[in-house]
Order: structure tokens, then C-alpha cells, then sequence
């Protein structure tokens, strides 16, 4: 299996909060999250827990023992969260916290696993790209965000409003009818998205963070089999600088979108 990985920090001078890396046979990606101005709760921070996560969940996955991957994902959690439960609030709903996408060949066979809002792009021999994603934080956002409706921004009204809008969507996090994504609790591994597809009925497979995947939505500048084809011409670096002239020609327009990190996994020549 070949894989080419490219990553790129939203803001310059800003650490990338994202992880991507690969060992034989599988690759990791990793989306962090966490509320600004939360030092006090984790002195690390996310970019330290992103890395320390996907470096973990790469070393569960290095011997390539066909482990359930809900199983690796749940004893790297746990991993992290012993490493820095007795100097930082951990359990706070605005501590470190990052999307998953684990993608594995073992056996003839793609393994996966998504925990929250991040991309996997199966090339599919025959019909077409396949996009899965767990679509549950997107969903709690758009619903905890509907009273923001018709509240004009740059007003008190709409700070306080949007406030209110955030810590409720912090309460559904890895919560039974609200989403999950990696923080502390390795019980989230239970609610990955997860599945399983013959290698013989792949070309390839693409992950992608959030910030990567903006090249289709709200961008538009290419559908899901025009990603793929960017990526068979110039490779994940393709896509990335695509989202960043996206972005720049957006500035200060109505469709423009504070930048975020990007990250991008192409994995191509499958073994069959």
C-alpha cells in the first residue's frame, strides 16, 4: 500500500492541531478540537493531545494483529487520559478532544472506523466514490445552533445568544442522542461508525480532517470523484492548496470561513 500525506496549520504562527500518519497496512488520522482560552483546564493543550493520540493509536496498530479497531481506539484513549488525568481537567467538557479516522488492510479486507466529523473516501472499483463520515457532531451543532436564526450578528443579543448555543452543544458531547469524538472516556470507541470492505473491490481510500474536506462543501470547488481525481494528479498537497485559494478568494466575502488546519491521506495499490 502507498500513502502520501500532506498537513497544513490554518493560521500561520498557530500549532496544527491536526495528526496524520501511516504504518504498514494502516493509517491514522486526526481532527483536534478544544475551546480557546482552556490553558487552565490542560496545561498541554490540544495539538499535544492530538499528537500523543494518533502516536499511541499507531503503535496499537503496528503489529498488525486484526485487533477490533473500536477496541484499539478505546485502549489509546485510555492511554492519554492516564497520562495527564492528575494534571489537568480532563473531564471537562472544553478539554482536548479530536475527531478519528482509522483505516486498515489486513487479511483481504479494509477495516474502519470514523468518530466524529472527519472523512474516509473509498475508491471504489465500480460505482463510484463512496463518502463515509459520522454525521451526529454535525448534526448536534446544526440543532444547537438554530436559535442563532434571525439574530444579527455583532450584537449582544447574538454573542449571548451564540453562547448559549455553545454550551449546549458541549452538554451532547459523548452523550447517548448527542455525538462522540476521542477525549478522555475510551467508552466512546462503542459509538465509532465502523465497517468493512474487500480490497479487491478498492482502488484506494482517502481520509481527510475537516478542514480538507471543505474543498467540496461549502467550497464547491470539486465534487467526491473530482477530489480523487485531484489526488491521483498531485496528490493530497493538491487538495489542501486548493482549500487555501478557496478560502482566499472567499476573504471577507459572505461564504468566507475562518481557516482551518487541513490534513489529507491518499492511499493507493492496495494489496489484494
Amino acid at each position: 500500500m502507498h500513502v502520501s500525506l500532506a498537513t497544513s496549520a490554518g493560521r500561520a504562527g498557530r500549532r496544527n492541531e491536526d495528526f496524520v500518519g501511516a504504518v504498514p497496512g494502516a493509517v491514522v488520522l486526526l481532527d483536534g478540537a478544544g475551546i480557546p482560552g482552556a490553558e487552565s483546564l490542560c496545561r498541554h493543550g490540544v495539538a499535544w493531545y492530538t499528537h500523543r493520540l494518533g502516536g499511541a493509536l499507531l503503535g496499537e496498530l503496528s503489529p498488525d494483529d486484526g485487533r477490533d479497531l473500536g477496541a484499539v481506539l478505546a485502549t489509546a484513549i485510555d492511554e492519554i487520559a492516564a497520562a495527564h488525568r492528575h494534571t489537568c481537567d480532563i473531564a471537562d467538557p472544553s478539554s482536548p478532544q479530536a475527531t478519528v479516522v482509522l483505516a486498515r488492510a489486513h487479511r483481504g479486507r479494509l477495516d474502519y472506523l470514523l468518530l466524529a466529523d472527519s472523512f474516509l473516501v473509498l475508491d471504489q472499483a465500480r460505482g463510484g466514490p463512496q463518502v463515509i463520515t459520522d454525521e451526529r457532531e454535525v448534526t448536534a451543532r446544526r440543532d444547537c445552533s438554530a436559535p442563532l436564526n434571525g439574530v444579527a450578528r455583532g450584537t449582544p443579543e447574538y454573542d449571548s445568544v451564540r453562547a448559549s448555543c455553545a454550551r449546549a452543544l458541549r452538554a451532547r458531547r459523548n452523550r447517548p442522542g448527542g455525538y462522540w469524538i476521542a477525549k478522555d472516556d475510551p467508552r466512546a470507541a462503542r459509538e465509532a461508525v465502523t465497517g468493512s470492505r474487500r480490497l479487491a473491490d478498492l482502488n484506494g481510500i482517502a481520509l481527510l480532517s475537516n478542514g480538507a474536506s471543505r474543498i467540496v462543501d461549502p467550497y464547491g470547488r470539486c465534487d467526491w470523484p473530482g477530489v480523487l481525481e485531484l489526488l491521483a494528479a498531485d496528490g493530497p498537497a493538491g487538495v489542501i492548496r486548493g482549500v487555501r485559494q478557496a478560502e482566499a478568494e472567499a476573504d471577507g466575502g459572505p461564504d468566507a470561513q475562518a481557516p482551518d488546519d487541513a490534513t489529507v491521506a491518499y492511499c493507493a495499490h492496495l494489496p489484494r
